[in-house]
């Protein structure tokens, strides 16, 4: 079951690739990484949506998976309960439960990632970690307890036990509170930002996990409000210099919220650069129906300048509804000037061709499997 959000049904489920990864499984079978003597240490970085589709790919990969998990999330069943229970944002740290599930099928995996229209649309993984984190008093223990009871085959880390807010800033220089404001932004965001009212620290399982990973995957997912987040939180790019893996960020293949609205894939790599990973990105995959080439010239100045009038950055109140696919605009120029930074661009059709704004299990892990191969012939662990 892929899921649905049909309002009507009193029990829905959240859109996941679980088809996608059914036919995956069917394909590959058991075939992992043959050329690997031990299995990778793999840490995914960020939240929503996109983090889980990246742990289900590398467990198709039999690596040993963690993920580190943005703690400003602030709307829907989320930030009802962080506002009226007090307790930290439980909606990404259940998303990336589930996906390590041992049994996707099973009715209490299932039961987990429920939804209820009737009852403010809350889920009951995000009640039973939040009734969890207050009956231990702590949210790990409650992850802890949640990952036993769906047979859980990595850790799911929050990368702060802080409460923190997340505010934003866009091209045309409006502030924002709040990350589910953020993400609906009209205008693409420039930069973000925590704020709390007692100083953040870092979860320390969290930065051990990644210096001790072999792979750092930065997405898919909502660049500054799923993945930028955590690398906000004080230690957590100092932790990734530290270690001795690789770093790979799987960049958008397209728009539906405001807040990377008209941005390139270079921009996307620039932002990150901005927020601390500068110097920090070994690998970054780019969608591209075909190869990309250069213009007829040769020339890079054929590109499209990346400094614009903020309006390419806004969307158009006056063009009625927001449509519904807008690819990352990726380019031949773009390409060379991340490489020009010492980030290896690997250029993949991977998108899926039923979902066009979600990526394909299938080539998101030849991907992954190609930067694992690629580390290893460099040295690199």
């Amino acid at each position: 079951m892929d899921g649905s959000t049909d309002m009507s049904r009193p029990f829905k489920y959240d859109p996941a690739a679980t088809a996608a990864f059914a036919r995956l499984r069917e394909k590959v079978g058991d075939t992992v990484l043959h050329d690997t003597a031990a299995p990778v240490k793999a840490v995914v970085i960020g939240g929503g949506t996109g983090a889980p589709v990246s742990i289900r790919t590398l467990l198709t990969l039999e690596a040993d998976v963690s993920a580190v998990v943005a703690m400003a999330d602030d709307g829907g069943s989320t930030g009802i309960l962080r506002e009226e229970a007090g307790v930290l944002p439980p909606g990404d740290i259940r998303k990336c439960l589930a996906a390590m599930a041992a049994n996707d099928g099973d009715p209490l995996t299932r039961a987990f990632k429920c939804r209820f229209s009737f009852a403010r649309n809350h889920t009951l993984g995000n009640l039973m970690l939040s009734a969890l984190e207050d009956a231990t008093g702590s949210l790990p223990e409650a992850i802890a307890i949640c990952g036993r009871l769906l047979g859980s085959r990595g850790h799911v880390f929050p990368s702060t036990l802080e409460h923190v807010r997340l505010c934003a800033e866009t091209y045309d220089g409006v502030r924002i509170s709040g990350q589910a404001a953020a993400c609906k932004s009209r205008t693409a965001l420039r930069r973000v930002w925590l704020e709390s009212n007692e100083p953040i620290h870092a979860y320390g399982p969290a930065l051990d996990a990644i210096r001790e990973a072999d792979l750092i995957v930065l997405g898919p997912g909502s660049l500054f409000t799923s993945i930028i987040p955590n690398l906000l939180v004080p230690g957590v790019t100092d932790a990734i210099r530290a270690s001795c893996g690789v770093t790979l960020f799987v960049c958008s293949l397209a728009d539906m919220q405001g807040e990377t609205w008209g941005l390139s894939a270079l921009e996307h790599y620039e932002s990150l650069e901005r927020h601390g990973m500068g110097g920090l990105i070994d690998y970054m995959l780019i969608h591209s129906p075909g190869a990309l080439r250069p213009s007829a010239s040769g020339s890079r100045a054929d590109a499209p300048a990346l400094e614009h009038s903020v309006e390419r950055f806004r969307m158009k109140r006056d063009e009625g509804a927001m449509p519904v696919i807008r690819p990352v605009r990726a380019d031949y120029a773009d390409a060379c000037a991340i490489q020009d930074r010492g980030t290896v661009v690997l250029v993949r059709n991977v998108v899926d061709p039923l979902r066009p704004t979600w990526h394909n299990p299938e080539a998101l892990r030849d991907a992954f499997r190609s930067v694992i191969r690629l580390s290893r012939a460099r040295g690199i662990r």
